[in-house]
């Protein structure tokens, strides 16, 4: 008999909101033969979500706006989710030790840090009601505090960073419940964010970051990995 932990999902949830991470991410998961039916995501600009043209079912977010996620967990309330993908993420290079504003460090945080856990506990009735209770965070390379060695990128390295320490709290409390909750590092990846020079494109990290997915079990909660599932240094 097959584990919940590891049947196949009938809904997933991306979170795309302010960000536009994966812009053909839409294209690259029925790829993998889970039809359209099974998928929702969210946009903060849906008519925006070119990508994300083809999914049956396609919802307005803005994860930095608490009215938002509450309409969000509202209109979905009666729908039991398997996987929730928190993918919405801003940043920049930004500018150096000394000039940071406190109004970028705020925005930074709202929707890198506090936005995937507002989402997550607004959802949390759903997915509890779901086979899988997993939640996957999409985190950075940059958030690692141990190989920050060069500086830069403060705003989003120290909101990815708590967004590390929220999951690793996530997946204490809810691990008694059977979630899975973990950071996963979708690589360095050609998004408006990322740009051209980046080496990894949209549809391959959206492509390994699901076999990871896929293969998650209860000792995987708690963790923070790369695209192929490596463990990452905190």
């Amino acid at each position: 008999m097959q584990s919940p932990h590891r049947t196949s999902c009938r809904r997933r949830i991306t979170l795309s909101g302010t960000s536009s991470p994966a812009p053909t991410a839409g294209s690259a998961w029925p790829s993998r033969g889970i039809s359209r039916s099974e998928e929702t995501r969210s946009s903060r600009h849906p008519e925006k979500a070119r990508g994300l043209a083809k999914l049956s079912r396609l919802e307005q977010l803005d994860v930095a706006d608490e009215k938002s996620i509450a309409s969000l967990a509202r209109r979905i309330a009666d729908q039991p989710l398997d996987v929730l993908i928190n993918n919405a993420g801003i940043g920049d290079a930004g500018p150096r030790f000394g000039h940071v504003s406190i109004e970028e460090l705020e925005q930074a945080f709202r929707v890198n840090a506090i936005g995937p856990v507002a989402v997550t506990q607004a959802l949390l009735p759903s997915l509890r009601a779901g086979q899988r209770r997993t939640v996957v965070n999409l985190s950075s390379g940059l958030a690692s505090i141990s190989e920050n060695e060069s500086g830069g990128w403060i705003a989003y390295r120290a909101s990815k960073a708590a967004l590390n320490q929220l999951t690793r709290t996530m997946a204490g409390e809810l691990r008694k419940e059977g979630f899975i909750c973990i950071a996963i590092c979708p690589g360095w990846v050609k998004t408006d964010m990322g740009g051209h020079g980046a080496s990894v494109s949209p549809d391959d990290s959206v492509a390994a970051m699901l076999k990871v997915v896929d293969r998650l079990k209860p000792s995987d909660t708690g963790r923070f990995l790369d695209r192929r599932g490596k463990q990452l240094p905190w």
